[in-house]
């Protein structure tokens, strides 16, 4: 009998023979140490991580460990379902019965302003993830989901960094507000959850589009759909972790040393070796993120 485990983390990967970054990832949820998880990732050919901040104390640790670990980048951003709990006072952030606590609006600008002054920083390479959640927000929470949007969009632009975007069920409003603010040089949709139609916009606009786990999923062939069609110089791999955990492993923890699993499933679907995919990608990725 197998004593393997929804919590058993899966076994590691052949490493790459071309190195590669997460573009995405979450240490300060993911369990063991910052140093354990960069060794196991950089012990397969994942050399560098980007640690994505989704509310100010998520940030501020981002930011503090992207400071103290080379391997490490930052962004830093309120996550779209942050700004209508901040706002609404209500700690799910999507119910309807949660009323607005006095001077919602002013701790949102007040948690904005930490971002602003953490995305000033040398390290923070990004804004986000920013975006649009219209799965987990109710329509009480829309006004405030998009004030926050188009205020990360102003401050990556201000401070000339990726806009790192969240986009849940959203994809024509995300459009549209990119579209009616402005789009910063760099814009990454986190998660690409977006057709072959999508990936073709996207493309037009020279937004980057960055595949986790979940293209491996058996009903994700419109996601594999829109990666055959995305170009090669706009494609980024990332895990999401803890979420997202590929196939064979979905529902086990994920971390950023099974990136390789990712990878390899890409390859496949765009018809690339896996070393041209794997070079494209960490190219894309220090173009994306600056460094």
């Amino acid at each position: 009998m197998s004593s393997t485990t929804k919590d058993t983390p899966p076994p590691l990967p052949e490493p790459l023979r071309v190195a590669v970054a997460d573009s995405h990832t979450h240490l300060d949820m993911q369990n063991g140490t910052v140093e354990e998880a960069l060794a196991k990732a950089a012990s397969v050919g994942v050399t560098t991580v980007v640690q994505v901040g989704c509310d100010v104390n998520g940030s501020r640790w981002a930011a503090e460990t992207a400071a103290a670990y080379e391997a490490v980048h930052a962004t830093v951003a309120l996550h779209p379902n942050e700004a209508p709990r901040i706002v609404l006072g209500d700690p799910d952030g999507w119910s309807r019965q949660g009323a607005r606590e006095a001077g919602g609006d002013a701790a949102l600008d007040a948690a904005l302003a930490e971002i602003d002054a953490l995305a000033a920083l040398p390290h923070v390479r990004g804004v986000g993830e920013t975006g649009l959640d219209h799965f987990r927000t109710g329509p009480d929470g829309m006004a405030a989901q998009q004030r926050s949007f188009r205020a990360h969009i102003e401050i990556a632009k201000r401070h000339g960094k990726a806009l790192v975007i969240h986009d849940r069920e959203a994809h024509d409003d995300v459009l549209r507000i990119l579209r009616e603010e402005g789009a910063p040089e760099r814009v990454v949709f986190h998660c690409y959850s977006g057709d072959a139609e999508m990936a073709k916009v996207c493309a037009e606009a020279g937004y980057y589009m960055s595949f986790a786990g979940n293209v491996t999923f058996k009903n994700a062939q419109p996601l594999r759909d829109a990666l055959a069609v995305a170009p090669p110089e706009l494609v980024l791999v990332e895990t999401d972790a803890p979420f997202l955990t590929p196939a064979p492993y979905r529902g086990r923890p994920n971390a950023p040393y099974l990136i390789p699993v990712t990878l390899r499933a890409m390859a496949e679907v765009t018809g690339m070796t896996e070393e041209a995919l794997a070079t494209a990608v960490a190219a894309n990725t220090a173009r994306a993120f600056g460094y």
